[in-house]
């Protein structure tokens, strides 16, 4: 291993995040400490501190990477036979990447709402949507980008919410075993639904609060 005079600043930005990682994989965000990150590298806490500015940064970029990883998941779908088909394997995919990492994956969403989220953090959020969107699209190219946008945000709050509900054993063991079933009846819901004519409300229909 190399002596600590030889690593750059870079490599031992790559070296916190590895053990970072590889900490919240195997223990959980909440065994994530700056002591135990350094100890695995053979740093100081201060070393941490020359290429982290505090601890939100590092989980930030630890969220980052994650999110670069699910992208990289997702894209690895294109090619399908049909856009439907396209966002039924992303389903499945995000619920495998969901299951393989279930601790950097549960990180993700652990956020404290009082917290701003960084213009580049948000910049990765909105490219994994624009991701997703695409076969949206190519079904339905005639609706509009805020129709797809929001189409997009519901279909995956959804299979988000399975998954979740998965890994939390909320559904039942045989909820668990078929959470992919259960994927592709709200996936195949969903775009029969959306494919739908939008209905047109009459002012007179609209009853006022």
């Amino acid at each position: 291993m190399a002596r600590r005079s030889e690593h750059t600043l870079e490599q031992i930005r790559d070296m916190v995040l590895s053990a970072a990682e590889a900490i919240v994989s195997q223990h959980g965000i909440e065994a994530l400490t700056v002591r135990k990150i350094a100890m695995d590298i053979g740093y100081t806490v201060g070393s941490i501190y020359m290429v982290f500015a505090n601890m939100n940064d590092l989980e930030m970029h630890i969220k980052g990477r994650v999110l670069d990883e699910l992208a990289d998941s997702l894209r690895d779908c294109k090619g399908c036979e049909s856009p439907q088909a396209e966002i039924q394997v992303m389903a499945d995919h995000y619920l495998e990447f969901a299951r393989q990492h279930v601790n950097r994956w549960r990180m993700i969403f652990d956020a404290d709402g009082n917290q701003s989220l960084p213009a580049w953090y948000l910049e990765k959020i909105d490219a994994l949507f624009d991701l997703a969107a695409q076969p949206l699209h190519r079904l339905m190219p005639e609706r509009s980008h805020e129709d797809v946008t929001l189409a997009t945000r519901a279909l995956w709050s959804g299979v988000h919410g399975v998954c979740l509900l998965s890994l939390n054993g909320s559904l039942g063991r045989a909820g668990a075993q078929q959470a992919g079933v259960t994927l592709a009846l709200l996936v195949d819901s969903f775009i029969c639904g959306w494919q739908q004519p939008a209905p047109r409300l009459s002012p007179q229909s609209v009853t006022p609060p």
